[in-house]
């Protein structure tokens, strides 16, 4: 041990293991944005630490450009994706990682013609109760989302909106 360093502070037991089945995620799949998420890994789990969500984003598929407080990194698993970050745009492939630092504006998009899959682990975590406050419950990865009317969009979008501060995002279209 340095002189800086201190003892590491006891295991704590309240906390347990996780073991997820990415076919069959506790918490469902959520369709959003066009994409389906499932919340893998919560920060329920992680005592706020991080949180890992499974996105299936298909062709045209991804998120309005935003930011936020916390990191997000990216690990694309299968087919590409463009990463725009502040301003430039990067196509990514299956196999590489992806770290956004905390508030800089970004979004992604799957231009590919063909469907995506990442995963994206938020620290500290929160993005997952944001999802799950925004999302519409589907019965699976590749289950079609809801088909929603104009106005029933348009409440989406506003509630998103709405709730992005008190998950420390900013939308920015």
């Amino acid at each position: 041990m340095t002189a800086d360093s201190a003892p590491l502070p006891a295991d704590d037991l309240s906390r347990e293991l996780t073991v997820v089945d990415a076919d069959h995620p506790a918490g469902g799949w959520l369709a959003l944005a066009g994409d389906t998420y499932a919340m893998l890994v919560t920060g329920a789990q992680t005592a706020g630490r991080y949180c890992l969500i499974d996105m299936r984003v298909p062709d045209g598929g991804g998120p309005p450009p935003h930011r936020h407080d916390f990191e997000e990194m990216f690990t694309v698993l299968e087919g590409s994706i463009e990463f725009t970050f502040r301003g430039q745009t990067r196509s990514v492939q299956a196999g590489s990682t992806v770290n956004i630092p905390a508030n800089a504006p970004h979004h992604f998009r799957n231009t590919s013609g063909a469907p995506a899959r990442m995963l994206c682990m938020c620290t500290p975590a929160g993005q997952d109760e944001y999802f799950s406050r925004v999302g519409d419950p589907v019965s699976g990865p590749t289950a079609a989302p809801p088909r929603l009317s104009p106005d029933e969009l348009r409440t989406r979008q506003e509630t998103a909106a709405r709730l992005a501060p008190d998950y420390h995002t900013e939308m920015l279209v």
